[in-house]
């Protein structure tokens, strides 16, 4: 009988730890995580891009499990591209938090994404984003983003750093939404309460497995719960100082199969 696995679930953010800046995912970290599930493991990504932007990166990879996408928000059946849990955030309040972080800092760059998982993103002016090939609707201002129910707001300012404008908006309406940095040029404001552990929780529970059989990947300050949850975090090479300081290992980077190097030494090929 072969021995049971070091981790029987492995999650995976995807931006700057499972992709490579190129948005692919390496030959070596595919063998690397199919040795893994080979060996017992389960994989599950935990994104905080919404199901409707992880369509196209699932099907070029050949992903066909559960994913935890939207920060939390949403558990997806990557596969029948369904939604199996979806929270929305309240518009309202939403508008509100809005004007509240505005009246403090200035004028906003600001986007929604909407619920669902085919779900528009809606970008107003001077909105932008380094991901490749992110379909946008461009609105004139503020106004349509309320249209619909949506799953979150992005933030952007430009005299301001990402870290200082997640900074600012907690400190003015932390107490309504839940704020995040999840990358470069994403502030995020989210049904407060809400952070990837909540989708990570739910998909484990669905799969059998617990928190304290759980490794987790990632790079940026959202992934700090994923990383309290988990057993045990694995901060990317180059990734945010605040998760650096509450990782239990630091590998190399994305582009540098961070994640395979890990998974090598925890389930070897032919091991």
């Amino acid at each position: 009988m072969s021995p049971a696995p070091a981790y029987r679930l492995i999650a995976t953010d995807l931006d700057g730890t499972l992709l490579t800046s190129r948005e692919t995912v390496t030959e070596r970290t595919l063998a690397a995580l199919a040795a893994a599930t080979a060996a017992g493991a389960k994989h599950l990504v935990v994104t905080g891009r919404p199901a409707a932007v992880t369509r196209a990166v699932f099907d070029g990879i050949g992903y066909t499990g559960l994913a935890v996408c939207g920060q939390g928000a949403q558990v997806y059946d990557a596969g029948a591209h369904r939604l199996l849990t979806s929270v929305t955030l309240d518009r309202r309040l939403a508008a509100t938090a809005l004007a509240k972080v505005e009246g403090e800092v200035g004028a906003l760059r600001v986007a929604a994404h909407q619920d669902g998982a085919d779900g528009a993103m809606l970008a107003g002016p001077g909105f932008e984003l380094s991901i490749a090939d992110l379909p946008m609707l461009r609105l004139d201002g503020h106004g349509g983003l309320w249209d619909e129910p949506i799953s979150k707001l992005y933030i952007q300012h430009p005299g301001m750093s990402d870290d200082d404008l997640a900074a600012a908006a907690h400190a003015v309406v932390g107490h309504l939404v839940g704020v995040v940095m999840a990358g470069e040029g994403i502030v995020e404001l989210l049904p407060l309460g809400l952070t990837k552990a909540t989708g990570l929780s739910i998909a484990a529970r669905r799969l059998g497995v617990t928190a304290a059989e759980t490794i987790a990947f990632g790079d940026m300050p959202n992934d700090i719960p994923m990383f309290g949850w988990a057993a045990y975090g694995v901060a990317m090479g180059g990734a945010h100082e605040r998760l650096r300081a509450v990782a239990d290992e630091v590998t190399a980077s994305n582009d540098d199969d961070g994640v395979a190097i890990v998974l090598e030494r925890l389930f070897p090929v032919g091991g």
